[in-house]
């Protein structure tokens, strides 16, 4: 992939605790708009390089560029800024806040405005455009009739779309999706890989997906990035990858279906 190119980059990226390496040597790229998925066995190590690129960790060396900008000691809240989204496997939100409140909060953050603390007073109304913004992302993730609904009242699958919404809300250039359909029936998994789709085809986001759901993978992903025990396996398309014998050893063999 060319400089111009490339979106996200990884090079050499290694990561221990405790003289394990959860992360060794990672090194890949992702171009503006492309949706990549990172794929691999428990243990591998891929939410430690989620946590990397968005600063909750910081790499023990290697090198992550984000936009042609290096980010070792940036905080996690100017990475955000600068255009990195991220969702967890664990669904994280406010249970006592609207779907539209969690948006709106998103939304000022990404303004950098300084004013969530009034928000969460109710000091500060919302401007026209930023309501605006936020009918657009509810729309683009399909949850317009939940925007006054109150969080504790949504089963985990809306939780995790409000997640999403939320994430997208700030429009990143990049969103990393850990694990999104982790405890979604059928149909909820179909409804996040939709939401995946649509903003890479109409808003031009990048994406990469963490996700064990194999079968989403190969809906949502245009090229597929497997790990083991913190190394890289092989990249390629989905296709090339699941008939590498090394991928079917490591994690379909664990999964019981080599």
């Amino acid at each position: 992939m060319a400089e111009h190119d490339t979106l996200l980059s990884l090079r050499g990226v290694c990561k221990s605790f405790g003289g394990i390496q959860a992360v060794h040597t990672i090194t890949f790229d992702v171009g503006p708009g492309e949706s990549v998925g990172l794929v691999g066995p428990n243990g591998a190590g891929k939410t430690t390089l989620f946590n990397c690129v968005c600063g909750q960790l910081r790499p023990d060396s290697g090198d992550i560029v984000f936009g042609g900008m290096q980010l070792a000691g940036l905080p996690t809240y100017k990475r955000a800024r600068l255009g990195i989204g991220r969702t967890y496997q664990r669904v994280e939100v406010f249970t006592d806040m609207s779907v539209r409140d969690h948006l709106l909060v998103a939304e000022r953050a990404r303004r950098g405005e300084g004013r969530l603390w009034r928000d969460l007073l109710n000091m500060s109304k919302p401007t026209k455009d930023e309501m605006e913004r936020v009918a657009s992302t509810l729309e683009l993730v399909g949850i317009t009739r939940l925007a006054d609904t109150s969080v504790n009242a949504l089963g985990l699958g809306n939780c995790r779309l409000v997640e999403l919404a939320r994430a997208l809300a700030a429009e990143p250039k990049i969103l990393l999706a850990d694990e999104p359909s982790s405890g979604l029936d059928l149909h909820e998994t179909a409804e996040v890989a939709a939401v995946l789709r649509t903003v890479q085809r109409e808003r031009g986001t990048a994406v990469l997906l963490v996700e064990h759901d194999l079968s989403m993978v190969a809906e949502v992903v245009d090229r597929t990035v497997v790990m083991d025990l913190g190394a890289m396996l092989c990249e390629g398309t989905f296709d090339e990858v699941m008939a590498n014998p090394a991928v079917r050893d490591a994690y379909l063999g664990q999964m019981g279906i080599a």
